[in-house]
């Protein structure tokens, strides 16, 4: 009896162990986020490292599970760059960062969320291309990357994103071809206005991007 109980105490505080670490991990991700990141409103304030458990900080929402599900950084007029960092939010379904200053390249360890739902960045600087890792994010709905300053094409591994129902660059300079497969048959124009593309794609030609 008494080993069975013991046992039991094991298992108990590995679970914990593990939680714990797990934690750790997502917390040590979003601050190194905020290393990254000018926060003249302090928006970011209670993003304390020296806590364990990032639930505790405004602007992140957490699972029964104390994974981190969601950050909510929207018009909080921060400015700065993203790095791989992100990533590692392996839970993460929602990410809401728009109406910011953020500027630079969008990192390709985003591609790693294969979770994510929706993805908002628009309204910021960002530059530089649309991630071909983005096509990995199987889960994804809204994607919304408009008023930026991309450029290059559109990349042609999103068409498998089947389960995308918003997808939107305007006001960007992305160029090239606009994609008419998968989930981009049902987009409108609207979400490709603004740029310098130089059409939809033919049907049955392989699509080659001029200029990009």
């Amino acid at each position: 009896m008494a080993s069975f109980i013991s046992i039991s105490v094991l298992l108990v505080f590995l679970q914990c162990l593990q939680l714990t670490l797990s934690t750790n991990s997502e917390g040590t991700a979003l601050h190194a986020m905020r290393s990254r990141l000018s926060d003249p409103t302090y928006v970011l304030q209670s993003w304390d490292p020296t806590l364990v458990d990032p639930c505790t900080w405004f602007h992140v929402t957490c699972d029964s599970n104390n994974h981190v599900i969601r950050l909510d950084l929207g018009n909080g007029n921060i400015s700065g760059t993203l790095g791989p960092e992100l990533g590692q939010l392996q839970h993460l379904q929602h990410l809401e960062l728009y109406k910011n200053n953020i500027r630079g390249k969008i990192p390709e360890e985003l591609g790693n969320l294969k979770n994510l739902v929706s993805m908002d960045l628009y309204d910021n600087k960002f530059e530089g291309r649309i991630p071909k890792s983005f096509a990995k994010m199987k889960s994804l709905r809204f994607l919304r990357l408009n008023n930026n300053k991309l450029t290059g094409s559109i990349p042609r591994e999103l068409t498998a994103l089947t389960n995308l129902k918003i997808f939107d660059v305007s006001n960007n300079d992305i160029c090239g071809t606009i994609p008419v497969d998968g989930p981009f048959g049902s987009f409108p124009m609207e979400s490709f206005e603004n740029n310098r593309f130089s059409g939809p794609e033919l049907q049955g030609l392989v699509p080659y991007d001029f200029g990009c």
